[in-house]
């Protein structure tokens, strides 16, 4: 019979810091062999509200804290002009380590999509932070984000915005675009007026 990778399977608890602890230890998948560190959720397990991204990104990695580069300013701001308060939100990524590709000279570290096995590996700290906090609503950031617990035929596009009810975590969800995908979007303001208004949306279904 084949063992476990180490730190694979969450302890059963609902305490954070002991599962941000395991999770600092956790080899089910080989991101946390190039990866700086683990970037477990932050937040309050009071926290009414959890956000859902896809993976840390390069200073996520370094400071081994959620949406602390650029995109998470953005988020910050998106959420704040949304009617949110932040200090009832906790922020995770469906995948804890940062995967990355080197560019032409080695320097710069270039974010590369989580692969479904990599998403499947990392699921159980995902549902273990669900477990913990009992959030009244999630909300999913891109497509990893969603597909990590609607499946893969969840498609953004289809339903970006809309009401999703889960009933295996007792909450509501709702979907929308990454925030760097704002940053990267031709037309970036009228992106992001429509990021907000998804964030405003997902507000009234609560």
């Amino acid at each position: 019979m084949a063992t476990k990778a180490p730190g694979a399977d969450p302890p059963e608890t609902a305490d954070l810091g002991e599962l941000r602890s395991a999770a600092a230890g956790c080899r089910g998948c080989d991101l946390y062999r190039d990866a700086t560190q683990t970037v477990f959720g932050e937040g309050s397990r009071a926290a009414e509200i959890m956000v859902v991204g896809e993976q840390p990104g390069d200073q996520e990695d370094r400071q081994g804290a959620p949406f602390v580069g650029p995109a998470g300013r953005l988020l910050d701001r998106a959420l704040d002009e949304a009617g949110f308060d932040r200090r009832k939100i906790y922020v995770t990524n469906a995948v804890k380590h940062f995967k990355f590709k080197r560019d032409e000279r080695g320097k710069r570290r270039i974010h590369k999509t989580p692969s479904k096995t990599e998403v499947v590996a990392c699921r159980p700290w995902l549902h273990a932070e669900l477990t913990a906090v009992r959030p009244e609503l999630l909300i999913f950031l891109g497509a990893t984000a969603a597909k990590a617990l609607l499946g893969d035929d969840f498609r953004i596009t289809r339903s970006r915005g809309e009401r999703i009810d889960l009933a295996e975590y007792a909450t509501t969800a709702v979907a929308t675009v990454h925030p760097s995908a704002v940053l990267r979007a031709p037309d970036r303001d009228e992106a992001y007026q429509a990021f907000v208004a998804d964030l405003v949306a997902a507000r009234s279904t609560r």
